[in-house]
Order: C-alpha cells, then sequence, then structure tokens
C-alpha cells in the first residue's frame, strides 16, 4: 500500500519507525541507491557498522560530550527483499517475516527504502555505542537501548536486525558497568573539586588574617571567585558550608581593609593639618635675614615635613608647592645678600693685601717705639677694613702675625735687659756677700778663725749667685 504521496505504508502491527521519534537526530543518505545499484542475491552479507568518531582529548571533548558519529550506507539486498507485490520481507534467525508493504515503485525502490529506515535505526544504536563510551547518563541509555530492542521484532526495516538486536543488548549489559564507572568518575570529580574548594578557602582565609598588600590580595580573592564559579559537582551542604567560610574570609579581609584605608585617611588628614601649619611658620620665616639662624630653622621643619607622613595625594603636592615657595624666597634672599658679601669681602682682601704692603717696613731695630705705634696703627686699619673670603683667611692672617712677632720679640727683649725685678735680686745678693764679709773680719779680729772661714765660704756662695744674676741681666 501507499499514501497520497506514493510512499511505501508498513503493514498494521508493524511497529513505529525509532527514527521518527525526537531521538533521531542523524541524517538520512542524500540519495536513495537504484536498483542496478542493489547487490545481487548471494552477495555478500557483510553488514558495515556505522563508526563513532571521537573527539581529540582536551577542551574539544569537553565542549562537545558525545562523539559525532557518521552515519554509513548498509547492504539491504543481504537481509531481505521485496516482492513483485510490494511485500517486503526481512532474514533474520528465527526466519523471514513480512515488515510492510511497497506500493510507490518498484522492488528496488523499495528495497532501498525500508535500507534507509534501517540505517536510520542503526544510526540511534551508534549514538546510544557512542554516549555510553563517552561517559553519559547510563541510566537514560540504557532505557533508549532496551526500548528499541523491544521494537525490533515488529520495526519495517530490512537489515542486520539480529546484530542490531546483539549491540542493543551489549549497551544494555555494559550501561550497569558504564554507570559505576561514571559515579566513580563523579565521586572522584567530587572529591577533587571539594579539595580544590577547601585549598581556595584556605588560601582566602590566609589572605583575610596576614596579607597587607591590599590591591593584590583584592584581586586574588576576585581570581578564587571566578574560579569557585567554574568549579561544579560538590556535595550540595558540603558547598553551603566552604562558600559560607569562603564569604567570611571574603568579609573580613574587606573590614580589616576598609578599616586600614580608614585609619590612612585619619592619619593623612593629620598629616595635612601638620604641614599648613609648617607652611604657616616657612612662610613667616621666608623675609627672615638671619641667614645662618633662619637656614637652620627651615632644615628643622623640613625635618618634620618628612616626619609628618602623606596627606592626601592633590593637598599633598600643593602644600609642598607652597611650603617649597617659602623656602625658596629665603634662600634666594640669603644667596643674593651671600654674593653680595661675598662681593665685599674680596674688595676687603684687596684692601689688606695693599695694607701689608704699606706696613711691611716695620723695624724695632730702628727704634722700638715708632715700630710699636706703627704696628697698633695697622692693626686699627686691619680691625676697620672687615672680613674676608675664608679662604684668604689664613694667609692674610699669617703675614699680619708675622708683622706682629718681629715687635713682640723686640719688646720682650728690650723687657728682659731691664727687668726691675732682676736687677734688685742681683743687688740684694750683693748686699749678702758684704754682710758675711763683714762677719769673717769680726770674727778673724776676734780671733775666730773657725767662725771667720765659714763666713767666707757663704759670702763665696752669694757673690757666685751675685754674678750669676747680674749675667742673666746683662746677656738679655
Amino acid at each position: 500500500m501507499s499514501d497520497s504521496n506514493g510512499t511505501a505504508k508498513a503493514t498494521p502491527g508493524s511497529a513505529p519507525r525509532p527514527s521518527d521519534s525526537p531521538k533521531a537526530a542523524a541524517p538520512k543518505p542524500s540519495a536513495t541507491p537504484k536498483p542496478s545499484a542493489t547487490p545481487k542475491p548471494g552477495g555478500s552479507t557483510a553488514h558495515p557498522k556505522p563508526h563513532a568518531v571521537k573527539p581529540a582529548p582536551g577542551p574539544a571533548a569537553q565542549q562537545h560530550p558525545h562523539p559525532v558519529v557518521v552515519p554509513t550506507v548498509s547492504d539491504p539486498s543481504a537481509w531481505g527483499r521485496v516482492d513483485d507485490d510490494g511485500t517486503a520481507w526481512v532474514k533474520t534467525a528465527e526466519g523471514e517475516r513480512v515488515v510492510g508493504s511497497w506500493q510507490a515503485g518498484d522492488a528496488a525502490e523499495g528495497l532501498a527504502h525500508f535500507g534507509r529506515r534501517f540505517d536510520d535505526l542503526a544510526t540511534e544504536v551508534a549514538l546510544l555505542e557512542a554516549r555510553l563510551a563517552a561517559g553519559a547518563d547510563a541510566r537514560k541509555t540504557k532505557a533508549a537501548a532496551v526500548a528499541i530492542a523491544e521494537s525490533l521484532p515488529t520495526a519495517a526495516v530490512i537489515g542486520d536486525v539480529d546484530g542490531l538486536a546483539r549491540r542493543l543488548q551489549a549497551i544494555a549489559e555494559h550501561s550497569e558497568e558504564a554507570a559505576a564507572h561514571a559515579k566513580e568518575e563523579k565521586e572522584k570529580a567530587r572529591h577533587e573539586h571539594t579539595e580544590r574548594k577547601e585549598a581556595l578557602c584556605a588560601e582566602a582565609e590566609k589572605i583575610a588574617t596576614e596579607s597587607t598588600q591590599w590591591k593584590a590580595a583584592g584581586d586574588r580573592l576576585r581570581e578564587i571567585l571566578d574560579e569557585w564559579k567554574s568549579i561544579r559537582g560538590v556535595d550540595r551542604k558540603v558547598d553551603d558550608a566552604l562558600w559560607k567560610r569562603y564569604s567570611k574570609a571574603r568579609e573580613a579581609f574587606n573590614r580589616r581593609r576598609g578599616a586600614h584605608f580608614a585609619e590612612l585617611d585619619r592619619e593623612r588628614a593629620a598629616a595635612k593639618s601638620r604641614k599648613e601649619e609648617l607652611c604657616v611658620r616657612a612662610e613667616e620665616l621666608s623675609s627672615s635675614t638671619d641667614w645662618a639662624g633662619t637656614a637652620g630653622v627651615f632644615r628643622e621643619l623640613l625635618a618634620e615635613w618628612k616626619a609628618a607622613g602623606r596627606a592626601p595625594r592633590e593637598a599633598d603636592e600643593a602644600l609642598w608647592r607652597r611650603f617649597k615657595s617659602a623656602q625658596d624666597v629665603f634662600f634666594a634672599a640669603r644667596n643674593a645678600a651671600v654674593s653680595e658679601r661675598d662681593a665685599e669681602f674680596e674688595h676687603n682682601a684687596a684692601a689688606k693685601e695693599e695694607l701689608l704692603g704699606a706696613y711691611d717696613h716695620i723695624d724695632p731695630a730702628t727704634g722700638l717705639d715708632a715700630a710699636r705705634a706703627a704696628l697698633r696703627e695697622l692693626q686699627d686699619k686691619w680691625d676697620a677694613i672687615g672680613k674676608v673670603p675664608r679662604d684668604r683667611i689664613q694667609e692674610l692672617e699669617g703675614k699680619l702675625r708675622t708683622i706682629e712677632k718681629r715687635v713682640r720679640d723686640a719688646v720682650d727683649a728690650q723687657w728682659r735687659r731691664t727687668d726691675p725685678e732682676a736687677v734688685a735680686r742681683a743687688a740684694q745678693f750683693r748686699e749678702r756677700v758684704a754682710q758675711f764679709e763683714e762677719q769673717a773680719a769680726k770674727a778673724t779680729a776676734a780671733g775666730n778663725k773657725r767662725d771667720a772661714e765659714k763666713a767666707l765660704e757663704q759670702a763665696k756662695q752669694w757673690r757666685e749667685w751675685a754674678e750669676a744674676a747680674e749675667g742673666a741681666v746683662s746677656n738679655r
């Protein structure tokens, strides 16, 4: 029989095509085999199975959990026939059975039609095999295999139905093993994912309690969260407990970071207030002409500035410009004054050089009093000229000291020659000599020879001392 479109209809009692169900996703062969292409009876009975092409391991396999199945075209003439009256037969281990009736064309076209229906069914079986091999839901795969197997005895197809039944039986048998393996893999993955989340929790907790690298730590916590979202398959209760640990660690870190920056804000506000005070002080000192003292104060202010810490960035930069401007005003004025002073000192040095040349003629040998008067005049003019450059002081003072020493040595020599104390001591010694000689004369007159000799001996000693004192005065 055929419908209004000329397609074959299955005889009553035949099972609906599994390929008509939503599961049948395999494409049909693009061309219907012509009768001339149909193998002759007695030809090869080999039935090429559809083969599954599995994706390579790696990211691609994760994106395509079910391997792609490439459909193949079977040889229906090896497994059945269509009689001239349109009756379609399939060969099985139990013998031939009628699968339907073809009225839309010749027998070859009918044979090809029922062969395509078998290929569609075989492709579904291949898909189930591929799903089982890929670790898909073994329970659902088994249920689908059992459903197809139950439909095979009445399926309107021509092909290796017995081989298809054996493949479906293998799927059903292996599904339990696959389910156990899938469960084991799932448990293994759950354990690994749980361990990973526990490690992420521990890392987050360590960051929360120890890290002070606020930006890097915050970035790492966000990375942990991104990784956390990608980890699935953890037991719900365990996952909730771990999530609470992570959330608690993140909140603790945020609180600690917030407290740090709040304290930093307070410190910066205090630094700003202190630096404003330093700016006011610097501006008050900028007009000072106490160059040495004020320069020292500015050094102290700069040390206080550094110790005050950082104010908020924009305020800190503005305050520094203000402080430095006041400092620059003072030091610019000081440098100008120093330059003016240096010029004056150079002029003074030249004047002192000229003065030394004018008084280099001082000679005490030609008159000590005149030399002393000239020296006093030189010293007065020297002091009146004023300071000279630091690197000229030693040189110029050395030349002045030479002239002063010349006059001082002459004065000392004269003093030693006319020292009243030395002359008085020599006169006293002479008086003692005279006293002892008078005693010796009286002792001799009295006949006291021993006392006379003693007195003469003492007179001799005092005479030597008197001569030594008189010699010292005369040698000065």
